[in-house]
This record gives structure tokens, sequence and C-alpha cells, in this order.
């Protein structure tokens, strides 16, 4: 009895052991994030960033993304690059574009490693709406309702972050479902 009660004990211990690391880190388009890899070892394993991955790799910008950080990207999904209009994926993708390309990117980048609870707390202080500066020079507008983070770009395109803190070695991933767009 005492070894089945034991025995029980340790399964129900392995298995919040086991949950709790899966919490620790969400799974991002079907792949667990590891936050001992950095932003693009993780991101080419989500099978829901894979124009993403594209469009960084076409940019130049693989790298920077690999580099020491912090960076906090706002990672847009394949679903929010295919809802831009058609052929604006392929336009930007082209060698030509690759300035426009990387002031794109760049804008869903920000020098910081800002997790959404620093973020919320930014934006409660700031009175309900704060700046975010990123590295292309745009600033987007994050606000937060019911628990949710939004981003909205200097257009007015208004982006969810769907699945926040998804810590990397060198900063963390928040999962956007728009694609943020520059003034241009």
């Amino acid at each position: 009895m005492i070894k089945s009660v034991l025995r029980g004990f340790a399964l129900a211990t392995a298995m919040s052991a086991v949950a709790f690391a899966a919490a620790k880190n969400p799974t991002v388009g079907g792949a667990a994030m590891f936050d001992s890899k950095n932003i693009i070892e993780n991101a080419l394993n989500s099978k829901d960033h894979t124009t993403l991955v594209a469009a960084v790799k076409a940019a130049g910008l693989v790298g920077t993304l690999e580099g020491k950080g912090p960076f906090t990207v706002f990672a847009p999904t394949n679903e929010a690059f295919a809802a831009l209009p058609k052929g604006t994926v392929d336009t930007l993708l082209k060698p030509e574009n690759k300035a426009t390309l990387t002031k794109v990117l760049t804008c869903h980048v920000v020098a910081a490693d800002a997790m959404a609870k620093t973020v919320a707390k930014m934006i409660k202080d700031d009175g309900g709406e704060h700046d975010i500066k990123t590295v292309g020079g745009c600033v987007l507008k994050a606000k937060e309702s019911m628990g949710k983070i939004t981003l909205t770009d200097e257009n007015g395109g208004v982006s969810h972050v769907t699945i926040a803190d998804v810590k990397q070695s060198n900063g963390v991933i928040h999962v956007v479902d728009k694609v943020l767009l520059p003034k241009m």
C-alpha cells in the first residue's frame, strides 16, 4: 500500500515537473521553444513563422537576430503576412526591395528584453498607452485590455499579441497576428 502511494506520488510529481517545464515556455507553431536557443534557432522550428524566417533571410538579418541581444521581437505569423495585400510579400522578398523589407522587419524588433508584464507596467505607468521605439525607427503604441496587449503601428494598423513571453537566449518573442508597417 505504501509503495503504491509512493509510486502515485512519484508519478504525480514527475507529471507536475513536466507540466511546469512545458508551461515555462510556450509551444509556437507546433514546436517547443527553448530558452537556451536564440531567436533564429527557435523561429526555424515554428511552422507558423516560415514567411517571417524567409523574410529575415532575404533582409540579411539572420546574423543580427542570432546575436547577443537582448531583443524583443513581435513575430508575425504566416497568416499575418498572408493578410497583406496580394503580392506584397513576393514584392518585399525581391532583392531590389531589401531596404524596404529591412525597414518593415526592424519595426518588429526592440533592443531590449521586454516581457509582457514589463510592457503592461509601462502602459499602466503611462496612463494606458506606451510608445515603444523599435530598432527600425518606428514607434508602436502599446495598450492593454483585459490582460491582452495590442500594438498600433504608424499607419493605425492594430496587432494583437497572441502568444506572449516566449523566452530566448537573446531576448523574447511575442507572437502577433498582424504585420506592423512603418510610415513610408
